[in-house]
């Protein structure tokens, strides 16, 4: 009965996993319009799961924060979407604590002060630095250089994964996740600079003119690092607020937090190393 179970998971892990790949391909290859709609859907989806875990709500109800957080969120899409200014987003992050705070002060003692800095990460932590996925592929030849995104997060992961799986001896952080080893860390890193090193010399064949092997095997490796301390960052939250899955959105991997935690990390990295070292 157990494997049965587990063949099962297994399964719909994998389904999901093809799903999300082809919703990727879909979305991110066009650009424009569509990545922007679909990121600005996926946002939603993780802040609301952020807040729900975070204790955000007084009662079953959504809260007046939450309200709020889903306004600058739509406001935020459409300027990243229309002005693409780095100025105007540093604006729009402050704004929304702002935004918070009139929410939290004119329905005092509604919310407490814990409730509105949990409600500002959840702003932060998932549709901000999501959106950077659609602003790397917004650079020049982002249509390829935004897939680093997912090498450095998801290959990364997969590498990780089966060096533990033969060579984990030396856990890396035994409290958040037994199964995670040091071998294992450092295979996702090699993993995403080897793929990093292959796509680069794959575009310097298409683009010419520019050498992005160094720079991809560079951003391989860093994202590797940060889309690790995603994934453990999101295991800590869900240790601190005892919940298995941020959500069941997606079978056999929970929700939009629980399958994006390392993205969500990368995406920012991937954008400003790039910007930096080109």
């Amino acid at each position: 009965m157990a494997s049965r179970v587990k063949g099962k998971i297994s399964m719909e892990r994998t389904v999901s996993a093809l799903i999300l790949v082809i919703i990727a391909l879909a979305t991110i290859l066009p650009g424009g319009a569509i990545l922007a709609i679909t990121l600005y859907v996926i946002s939603l989806i993780g802040f609301t799961e952020l807040t729900k875990a975070c204790g955000i709500r007084n009662d079953k109800k959504t809260s007046g924060l939450e309200i709020m957080g889903v306004i600058a969120i739509s406001c935020y899409y459409l300027l990243i979407y229309f002005a693409q200014t780095p100025t105007y987003f540093m604006i729009a992050v402050i704004l929304f604590l702002v935004a918070l705070m009139f929410v939290y002060v004119f329905s005092f003692p509604k919310y407490n002060a814990n409730q509105v800095m949990s409600a500002y990460f959840s702003l932060i932590y998932c549709p901000v630095m999501l959106s950077f996925v659609f602003l790397t592929r917004e650079l020049e030849n982002g249509v390829y250089l935004v897939w680093m995104i997912f090498i450095s997060s998801w290959i990364s992961d997969t590498c990780a994964y089966l060096v533990g799986v033969l060579f984990g001896k030396h856990k890396l952080a035994p409290v958040l996740s037994p199964k995670k080893s040091i071998e294992g860390s450092l295979g996702g890193i090699a993993g995403a600079g080897i793929v990093g090193a292959i796509f680069g010399y794959f575009l310097d064949i298409v683009l010419g003119g520019e050498s992005y092997v160094i720079l991809l095997v560079i951003v391989g490796c860093v994202g590797s690092v940060i889309s690790q301390v995603g994934d453990l960052a999101a295991s800590a939250i869900k240790r601190n607020h005892e919940i298995k899955d941020y959500g069941k959105l997606i079978p056999g991997h929970g929700g939009i937090m629980d399958r994006f935690d390392s993205v969500i990390f990368t995406a920012p990295m991937t954008y400003f190393l790039i910007i930096l070292l080109r």
